[in-house]
C-alpha cells in the first residue's frame, strides 16, 4: 500500500470532521489538566493540609501517565483504537470526578494516580486515530489543529483555573472535564467505524507489569531525585535495571510484545524518537524556568509571565502548521533542518537576554525557541507514524510521545540541578529568600539591596540553563541532517501489514 492510500480502517469522508473535533476535545482535556490544576494547587493544600506531599499530586499523575502510554498504545494495535480510547478516558472520568470529593491529600494522590493511568490512552491514541483517518498528506496538517489545542490550553489552563478557585470550588477543576470526555467518547463511539477481525490474543501481561515497574521506577528518580536519600536511589536504580532488562528478555520471546523493540531497526523511527525526547526535555527550558527568570530577575507578575510564556505556545502552533506544509511539499529533512536553526536562533536570544531588556525581549527570544520546536517535534511525529502500518501505528505513536515525556523529566531534572548549583554559586543556602522573592506577597519584604542580589543569582542560574539548551538545540539541528533527503509523507511507502481491520459503516 502506498503513503498516498487511504488508512485499511479510515473513517467515511462525512465522519472525518467529527473524528477530528473528537480528537481536538481529547487533546484539551490531556493537555489542560497539568496548567489548570497546578494553578489551583495552593487552595487546595489549603483546604486539604498535607503541603509536605504537594509534588506527589503533580509526580503521582505523570508516573502513572508515563507508564501506561506505551501500554495503551500496544492494545490499540490489538483490539483497536475506539475501545481501548473509551476505557482509558472512562477511567480518567471516573477518576477525575472522584478527585473533587477528596478528603485529605493522601487519597487525592492516590485519585491522581488513577487519573494518570486513564490519561496515559488519551492523548496518543487521539493522534493515531488521526494518523489512521487521515492520509499522510492530510496527516501533517490536521495534526497541527491537535498542537493548537495544546498552545490554547497552556494559555487557557491557569486563566480558568484562577477563575475557578477565586470564585468557585476548586472541585471544578476537576470536574471542569466530565462533559468533554463524555462528549469526546460518545462521537468517537458514533463515527469511528472499526471492524477488528476476531482472532486468538497472547496479551503480555508480564512485559506489561515489567514495563510499569521498570519505567515507574525510573521516573520517581527523575521527579523526586532531589528529596530522595541515597539508598532508595540505589534501590531504585537497581530496581529499574533489573525490570527493564527483565523486559526486553521478555519480549524477545513473546508473540505479541506489548512493547515492539524491532520498531527500533528502523532509522527513521530512531531518529524520530531521539528527537522527541530532545524536544521533551527543551520544553522544560520555557515552561519551567521562563516564568523564573521573569518574576525573579526582572520583577514582573506572574500575569506577566504567562504571557510571555503564552507567546511560545502560540509560535509553537504556528510552527507545527509551516512543517506541515512544508514536509509536504519539501521532505522531512527540510521541515526539521528549518525547525533546529529556528531554535538555535530562539537560545541564542535567550543566551542574550538581560532583565534591563525588558520582558518584550524574553518573550520574543521564547516564541522563537516555541516556533522551532513546534517545526520540528511536528516533523518526527509524521515521520514516525508514516513509517509503520496500522497494525504497529498506536505502539510507534506511543513510543514517540512516551520519550517526549521521559525528555521532559529529564529536562526537569537536569536544567534544575543546573539551576540550583547555579545560585548556589552566588548565593550559598538562598532558598528561602528565593521563595519570598518569587511570591509577589512577600517579594516587597526583602528590601531592594536583597532582591538586586537574589535577581543577579536567579539571572546567571539561568544563563547556565540557557545555555544547556542552546547545546540541545545544536544536537537536534544535526539531527535534522541525518533524516533522508528528499522523503516526505506522500513519497514514502507505507509498509505492507500483516493484520489488517475491515472497515464498516
Amino acid at each position: 500500500m502506498s503513503a498516498s492510500g487511504d488508512d485499511p480502517n479510515a473513517a467515511r469522508p462525512r465522519g472525518r470532521g467529527y473524528i477530528l473535533l473528537a480528537c481536538m476535545m481529547a487533546q484539551f482535556m490531556a493537555a489542560v489538566e497539568a496548567t489548570i490544576v497546578g494553578t489551583a494547587m495552593p487552595t487546595i493544600v489549603a483546604d486539604l493540609g498535607g503541603f509536605h506531599l504537594f509534588s506527589w499530586v503533580f509526580a503521582s499523575y505523570l508516573l502513572a501517565q508515563a507508564a501506561s502510554t506505551p501500554i495503551y498504545g500496544r492494545l490499540a494495535d490489538v483490539y483497536g483504537r475506539k475501545r481501548v480510547f473509551i476505557f482509558g478516558a472512562t477511567v480518567f472520568l471516573l477518576a477525575s470526578t472522584a478527585c473533587g470529593f477528596a478528603w485529605g491529600m493522601v487519597p487525592l494522590i492516590a485519585l491522581r494516580t488513577i487519573q494518570g493511568f486513564g490519561s496515559g490512552a488519551i492523548q496518543p491514541i487521539a493522534w493515531t486515530i488521526l494518523g489512521d483517518v487521515y492520509p499522510p498528506k492530510e496527516r501533517a496538517m490536521v495534526q497541527g489543529y491537535l498542537s493548537a489545542v495544546f498552545g490554547t490550553s497552556a494559555i487557557a489552563g491557569p486563566v480558568l483555573g484562577g477563575f475557578i478557585v477565586e470564585h468557585l470550588h476548586w472541585a471544578l477543576v476537576f470536574w471542569i472535564n466530565i462533559p468533554v470526555s463524555i462528549a469526546t467518547m460518545i462521537m468517537l463511539a458514533v463515527f469511528l467505524k472499526e471492524r477488528i477481525a476476531p482472532q486468538r490474543r497472547d496479551i503480555d501481561y508480564l512485559g506489561a507489569l515489567l514495563l510499569m515497574i521498570g519505567i515507574g521506577a525510573v521516573m520517581v528518580m527523575l521527579v523526586q531525585a532531589q528529596n530522595l536519600d541515597r539508598g532508595l536511589l540505589i534501590e531504585l536504580s537497581v530496581l529499574a535495571v533489573v525490570s527493564l532488562s527483565a523486559l526486553v528478555w521478555q519480549e524477545a520471546r513473546t508473540r505479541e510484545p506489548i512493547v515492539p523493540f524491532r520498531l527500533w531497526r528502523t532509522p527513521i523511527i530512531v531518529l524520530g524518537n531521539i528527537g522527541s525526547f530532545a524536544v521533551g526535555a527543551l520544553m522544560m527550558c520555557n515552561g519551567a524556568f521562563l516564568p523564573t527568570y521573569v518574576q525573579g530577575a526582572m520583577g514582573a507578575s506572574p500575569a506577566v509571565a504567562g504571557l510571555a510564556l503564552g507567546a511560545s505556545s502560540i509560535l509553537w502552533t504556528a510552527g507545527t502548521f509551516g512543517a506541515g506544509r512544508m514536509m509536504v511539499r519539501i521532505s522531512y529533512r527540510a521541515a526539521a533542518l528549518l525547525g533546529g536553526v529556528i531554535m538555535v536562533a530562539g537560545a541564542g536570544l535567550l543566551l542574550t537576554a538581560d532583565p534591563a531588556y525588558g520582558v518584550v525581549w524574553v518573550a520574543f527570544a521564547a516564541a522563537v525557541l516555541g516556533l522551532g520546536m513546534g517545526f520540528s517535534n511536528t516533523t518526527f511525529v509524521i515521520a514516525v507514524q508514516t513509517s509503520v502500518g496500522w497494525g504497529e501505528r498506536g505502539a510507534a505513536t506511543s513510543a514517540n510521545m512516551f520519550l517526549r515525556t521521559i525528555g521532559q523529566s529529564v529536562g526537569t531534572a537536569l536544567f534544575g540541578a543546573v539551576f540550583n548549583f547555579g545560585v548556589a554559586q552566588h548565593i550559598a543556602g538562598a532558598d528561602n529568600e528565593i521563595n519570598r522573592l518569587l511570591e509577589p506577597a512577600t517579594r516587597a519584604t526583602l528590601g531592594v539591596a536583597e532582591t538586586a542580589r537574589l535577581g543577579e543569582a536567579i539571572a546567571g542560574a539561568i544563563h547556565n540553563v540557557y545555555l544547556i539548551a542552546g547545546v540541545l538545540t545544536v544536537a537536534l539541528l544535526l539531527l535534522a541532517f541525518r533524516l533522508p533527503a528528499g522523503l516526505s509523507p506522500v513519497s514514502q511507502p507505507m509498509p505492507q501489514e500483516a493484520r489488517r481491520p475491515a472497515v464498516g459503516d
